[in-house]
């Protein structure tokens, strides 16, 4: 594996899941594995779980950790080819990516979209550029599009708890006060299609995601529905694909409670964190024993670590 950012990086997932769960029972057998190796975090965006799992994964390793927030850390990068660069951006990022890659053997780039231009957000032009010009392996800490560390971990939170060879797992809009990214639920809809599960995705009118993302899994627009014999209930609030950036619908009734679990098979509760509490689930179900958000939490550990083992062994 070159890169990691998305789950068509990955040879064999169900490999690379058992690798993460060898790794959280044993986390420093590799220790001197990264010994003399630098890793460069480089961050457009806020962090926490991102940030410090990667971290840690990289701590085990024996990896030498750097980190950067642009724009406050670095000089304002331009992202446009072909530009006058009269304006704020006081680098580009052609320079800023080789020169990192210069520093860095292995480079983690986070950069959210900007909710106003899909066509621009989809290229990913960001993580496309740092490939291309930092001329090292590059992991995605999340993009415009996809969080595969974060599904990473959710494949290997399910796979610990699940209690039946193909669990259905239900993929739930909830609603939010702010546009969210389609990132999370497009990475965990890729994944969950080619995982060992039946997978539902369940969303109001005008809050389809982009169809390469949920090929394969059974979409419905009723949410009651499709909660019935869960066994894994990932909520999450997305902006809506289609009418780009854009909250088309404010229905609260979309909050999984209580009421809403017991529709389930005792299903576990999954969220990727940070969750607003009594909007997108009540304090009840984030409170409740069958809530497993700490436990994915901290999966992201081994998920992170998992990918940089995998790169190091096959890139160095």
């Amino acid at each position: 594996m070159r890169h990691f950012t998305s789950v068509n990086d990955v040879t064999d997932i169900q490999q690379l899941v058992a690798l993460a769960r060898e790794l959280k029972k044993n986390p420093l057998q590799n220790s001197e594995l990264g010994k003399n190796k630098t890793l460069g975090l480089i961050y457009f965006n806020p962090s926490l779980r991102t940030r410090l799992s990667t971290q840690k994964a990289a701590h085990n390793l024996g990896l030498r950790v750097m980190d950067m927030n642009v724009g406050s850390d670095s000089w304002t990068l331009e992202i446009r080819d072909d530009v006058v660069m009269d304006g704020a951006a006081s680098e580009h990022i052609k320079e800023a990516a080789a020169v990192i890659g210069q520093y860095c053997d292995i480079i983690g780039i986070r950069s959210f979209p900007s909710l106003n231009d899909k066509e621009t957000d989809y290229k990913e032009e960001v993580i496309q550029k740092f490939i291309k010009y930092s001329g090292v392996p590059v992991i995605s800490l999340e993009s415009a599009t996809l969080h595969p560390l974060q599904s990473l971990a959710d494949m290997m939170t399910i796979e610990e708890l699940k209690t039946k060879k193909r669990p259905k797992v239900v993929l739930t809009w909830a609603a939010h006060p702010k546009a969210l990214p389609q990132a999370v639920p497009n990475s965990f809809a890729e994944w969950m299609n080619k995982a060992e599960v039946d997978f539902v995705i369940t969303h109001p009118e005008g809050y389809e995601l982009d169809e390469k993302f949920t090929k394969g899994a059974t979409i419905t627009h009723n949410q009651d529905e499709a909660l019935a014999g869960a066994d894994f209930v990932y909520a999450k609030n997305w902006s809506s694909y289609t009418n780009y950036g854009n909250i088309i619908c404010k229905d609260k009734t979309w909050m999984i409670t209580e009421e809403k679990m017991a529709l389930t098979n005792n299903a576990k509760f999954m969220h990727c964190l940070p969750i607003r509490r009594n909007v997108i689930a009540s304090d009840a179900v984030l409170d409740g024993p069958n809530a497993v958000v700490i436990q994915e939490a901290g999966n992201r550990v081994w998920s992170a670590q998992a990918v940089l083992k995998t790169i190091l062994e096959t890139q160095f």
